[in-house]
């Protein structure tokens, strides 16, 4: 097993909270049916160690425990309530623990801001009694905690075994999903389990923050709707993800789903696609199907990373083969090119008629000797070209399809696996179609730590979270920030000027803005008279011009026909100002037209789309495409979030799938990606200096073997944005 790398600077104070001395059930009942009678149950069937402090006014003793009528006659000093009575009656008991000396309190009962304004206010008198008196809250709205290797079960579920998966869950029945499946498995246990519910208070940043802390988790796992501050969980995350494995599912992919989203949890969802490319920024496996999210915890928990995306294959059926190589490479992995001295050694040990390329098929040579299929792992495993190991087939159920006698050759095959698992950093990943069986080879495998699936696919996504992990964590170690810029006064004056005057930036500042910091921006002239359209004749001569109308008032100057191309000659340009003012006046008559834009035609080249906006929840990101129509047609887009690392830049380039446009089709150059890599790290640093900058589009951007042309630039203004130190200073 690899080790654990890195640390977080500061410990969580949630330890004392979900590893707690002392708990106080208030609202504890002897009625089944009750959630305080399953929290009681739940600790003592499991052991819970500290003292357990049941509040109820009406008894006495409930399930052989002592009762106290409130919190504050309890005489010991917990350090965590669980309160399982009605919303309204939250907020005193909230002030009452806090005079107890309770340091957090999980709150179970809904009815609070995702039910309404009445519901908010509610939300709101609770925080103000937890601040004041210093409690903590988990929830509202909570289905519950438990934290397995304290003995701290909250929610009584039975049959869940302690392990090494920590898991935060935005829906209860997930959580429950997630624990029948362990079960199943068999193999699988958890360490801590938080319900974060509403967030009023702790969001999933601290929590995953602890999660990282933890020495029982191994792996954090969220099911996540929706964040309250994602730039700062994107920060833990990055922390996190460079000790442990963060795996994420988040729902919400569809507009029906982002809606149900928000009307459950009251948690604001953004753009999916944002949302997965930030995460996986941040080194985040992002799971896509509910049902791989244990696999991939699992696998990651157990393997932690691959050096890389190479897999070679090790199968004993065509058939399964060919569609684990389909789904690798659809997945974006790929079949490592053995050696020729890796395949003559495979064809020692295999038939004449095996197959020893990538994926290697035995071909029937271990019918009779499946321990062979061990030996094959460990030729391939040597191979310099190979990061990771799959097994395909039936491993384990030899004995059973063919021989009995065959159940000694397959167990020494499944520990010849665990001592190749134990030499190698390389993941040995297998799956067999006997794995719901749990023969006695593939029960020696999952014994040693070996991941084994029932589903090609799945072990195809773990090997795929395996790929990105290892990917990550080598930028990680050798990633530097790049360097930011000051802002220019003159910039800075420009951009408070628009916000006096309830403007967005006109074409040519926002390129001005770009010109000043390193862009390259063509020539341009802006005409407001005859007199400076006869001298923009004469400066740009023959050259074929772009004529563009200036208006705060007219956004989209296509669409008022405030735009003429391909403008040649001084005659020409007159016509076309005079056909630009027409068009523009009749398409808004109160339109405030400054002039007309008098730029050089772009070479031809590809168009893309540069883009910015300050997301409410994960702040500024990035988005980088193709341009023109195609960027709202084939939503072929990334995202980062800023500041961009050079990695980031590139990474972004990579991602979309028209990137072969950019490496040249049909005879065409390939662009220079250099050049539009150093563009989108000057835009970060330019949205960096600039905090009135709300918005940024260059669209198009023309990208050629020579570089690029910035066509169109639009800057939207922060109107409502306070003065801030970098404006001052400037």
């Amino acid at each position: 097993m690899n080790p654990i790398e890195g640390h977080l600077p500061t410990r969580s104070p949630l330890h004392d909270i979900l590893a707690p001395t002392g708990i106080a059930v208030v609202g504890a009942s002897a009625d089944p049916t009750k959630r305080g009678y399953k929290a009681m149950v739940g600790l003592i069937k499991d052991g819970y160690r500290g003292e357990i402090y049941p509040v109820n006014p009406k008894a006495d003793m409930i399930l052989g425990v002592k009762a106290w009528p409130s919190v504050t006659a309890i005489p010991g000093n917990p350090e965590l309530a669980l309160i399982c009575t009605p919303a309204a009656t939250v907020p005193g008991l909230i002030a009452e623990c806090g005079r107890r000396g309770i340091k957090g309190a999980v709150i179970l009962a809904s009815g609070f801001a995702e039910t309404g304004e009445e519901g908010a206010e509610l939300e709101r008198e609770m925080m103000e009694r937890a601040r004041a008196h210093g409690v903590r809250i988990i929830g509202p709205n909570t289905s519950g905690i438990f934290n397995l290797h304290h003995r701290v079960n909250l929610l009584s579920l039975d049959n869940v075994k302690p392990g090494d998966v920590g898991i935060i869950s935005q829906s209860g029945n997930m959580l429950l999903s997630l624990a029948l499946e362990a079960q199943h498995n068999g193999q699988v246990g958890f360490s801590t389990y938080v319900g974060p519910g509403n967030q009023s208070d702790i969001g999933f940043n601290d929590y995953l923050r602890y999660l990282g802390e933890d020495h029982h988790t191994r792996v954090a796992t969220l099911y996540v709707e929706g964040f309250r501050d994602g730039r700062k969980f994107l920060e833990v995350a990055r922390e996190v993800a460079a000790m442990k494995p963060v795996v994420v599912y988040k729902s919400g992919s569809t507009a029906a789903g982002q809606k149900a989203a928000s009307s459950h949890t009251g948690a604001l969802a953004g753009s999916y696609a944002m949302t997965v490319d930030l995460l996986k920024q941040s080194g985040v496996s992002v799971v896509h199907q509910s049902d791989e999210i244990l696999p991939v915890a699992e696998g990651l928990g157990l393997l932690q990373k691959a050096r890389g995306k190479r897999v070679a294959v090790v199968s004993d059926g065509g058939g399964q083969a060919t569609i684990a190589s389909d789904r690798l490479t659809e997945a974006g992995l790929e079949l490592a090119e053995l050696s020729e001295e890796t395949r003559q050694r495979l064809r020692e040990v295999l038939f004449p008629q095996a197959s020893t390329v990538n994926p290697v098929d035995v071909a029937g040579s271990t019918d009779a000797n499946p321990s062979l299929l061990a030996t094959c792992m460990e030729i391939v495993a040597a191979d310099d070209n190979v990061d990771s190991v799959f097994l395909v087939g039936m491993f384990g159920g030899y004995s059973q399809r063919f021989a009995e006698s065959l159940l000694g050759d397959e167990m020494r095959g499944a520990e010849a696996m665990v001592d190749l698992s134990n030499a190698t950093e390389k993941p040995l990943v297998i799956y067999s179609l006997y794995t719901p069986v749990r023969l006695p080879a593939l029960r020696r495998l999952h014994e040693a730590g070996l991941p084994v699936y029932a589903s090609i696919e799945h072990a195809v996504r773990v090997l795929s979270a395996l790929g990105e992990r290892g990917q990550y964590l080598a930028q990680y170690h050798r990633q530097s920030r790049e360097r930011s810029v000051e802002p220019l006064p003159e910039l800075s004056a420009m951009f408070q000027q628009a916000r006096a005057e309830g403007r967005d930036l006109f074409e040519y500042e926002a390129k001005r803005l770009l010109r000043d910091h390193g862009i390259e921006v063509p020539l341009e002239l802006v005409v407001r008279s005859e007199a400076e359209l006869a001298d923009a004749a004469s400066r740009f001569g023959e050259t074929p011009l772009a004529m563009k109308v200036v208006s705060r008032d007219i956004l989209h100057k296509s669409d008022a026909g405030g735009v003429k191309l391909n403008v040649v000659g001084e005659a020409a340009m007159r016509d076309a100002r005079e056909a630009i003012l027409a068009s523009c006046r009749e398409y808004d008559a109160s339109a405030e037209i400054e002039g007309v834009l008098v730029t050089p035609m772009a070479k031809k080249g590809v168009e893309v789309i540069l883009g910015v906006i300050r997301d409410p929840i994960f702040g500024p990101v990035l988005m980088f495409g193709l341009g023109g129509i195609f960027v709202e047609i084939l939503e072929d887009v990334a995202f980062r979030s800023i500041p961009l690392s050079r990695h980031d830049a590139e990474s972004m380039v990579e991602q979309i799938k028209a990137k072969k446009i950019l490496g040249g089709v049909r005879g065409e150059k390939a662009v220079d990606k250099a050049s539009l890599v150093d563009l989108l790290l000057k835009v970060s640093r330019i949205v960096e200096a600039y905090p009135a900058l709300s918005e940024l589009d260059l669209n198009p951007v023309i990208v050629n073997a020579d570089g690029y042309a910035v066509v169109d630039a639009r800057v939207i203004v922060d109107r409502d944005a306070e003065p801030t130190d970098k404006d001052a200073d400037a």
